[in-house]
């Protein structure tokens, strides 16, 4: 039996082991799919075990899609254009290789169903593991007017190596940029479910605007019931979640799984 997991902190919550295992029995795939709550200071013998085939591959969550890079052989693709790393798996030369599906999980996601992305804006909330997927995705759109925001500008002046044509706004400033922009992207955990909640209350913003949240539990944050209510379209990050996890698969498995309305439900279904 193939053996796949999910790496990171905090793990209690996620449905990728549901959704993964659900696959595994629709395509009659001998193998499990479980969570691999593991301390920064394990993450290399973790690795390890798919070097030694004892794991077939891993997904990488909060914190550590940057933190696993030096420990890998190859960074391929988009995982090398963002430097974040969400899939792991071994290649036929033995090398322990990491790629980017989140990039394609945007895309599906949201790239896809905005109307136009000609001439477009985006202001990036955060500066996380996820955010160089983000802005590399806009970026394939040809949305290159983007702004990005984090409580920590550190953090941001790191991405802006990588990305030199982003835009830093402070913290601070994000209420007086919301107005100008067409696309809002939350990054950040804020909203979370037990977590801690935006403090801003947007106003001002375009009727056009389309607010984007990464985070998908609960299905609504309550950012995301403000703009509900202005009657702003908006979009959580269930089917990101869904996409990335759909292409993952397929580079462990050779078998690209369908996404339909009903899985998408019942992945709903499990978020309480």
């Amino acid at each position: 039996m193939k053996k796949f997991a999910l790496l990171g902190k905090s793990l209690t919550h996620s449905i990728s082991p549901t959704l993964h295992n659900h696959w595994y029995k629709k395509y009659k795939i001998s193998a499990e799919y479980s969570l691999l709550e593991t301390p920064e200071e394990k993450i290399k013998s973790v690795l390890e075990r798919i070097r030694n085939k004892e794991l077939d591959g891993l997904n990488v969550t909060i914190p550590y899609k940057n933190v696993v890079i030096p420990f890998l052989d190859e960074v391929i693709n988009d995982a090398e254009k963002t430097a974040s790393v969400n899939t792991i798996y071994l290649n036929e030369k033995n090398k322990l290789v990491g790629e980017n599906t989140d990039v394609f999980g945007l895309e599906c996601a949201l790239i896809k169903k905005l109307e136009s992305s000609k001439n477009q804006s985006a202001l990036i909330l955060g500066a996380g593991g996820v955010t160089p997927s983000i802005i590399y995705a806009l970026q394939k759109a040809n949305i290159n007017k983007i702004f990005v925001s984090n409580r920590t500008l550190k953090k941001v002046e790191e991405i802006k190596k990588k990305f030199s044509f982003i835009n830093i706004i402070s913290w601070e400033k994000i209420d007086e940029k919301i107005k100008d922009v067409d696309l809002l992207i939350n990054a950040t955990s804020l909203g979370t479910k037990g977590g801690e909640e935006f403090s801003n209350v947007f106003s001002g913003f375009k009727k056009s605007l389309v607010y984007y949240d990464v985070v998908y539990n609960p299905l609504q944050t309550k950012l995301m019931k403000h703009f509900i209510d202005n009657n702003i379209k908006v979009f959580n990050g269930l089917e990101m979640l869904i996409y990335q996890a759909q292409k993952a698969f397929y580079l462990w498995n050779k078998v690209n799984p369908e996404v339909d309305e009903a899985l998408i439900k019942e992945m709903q279904g499990l978020i309480k």
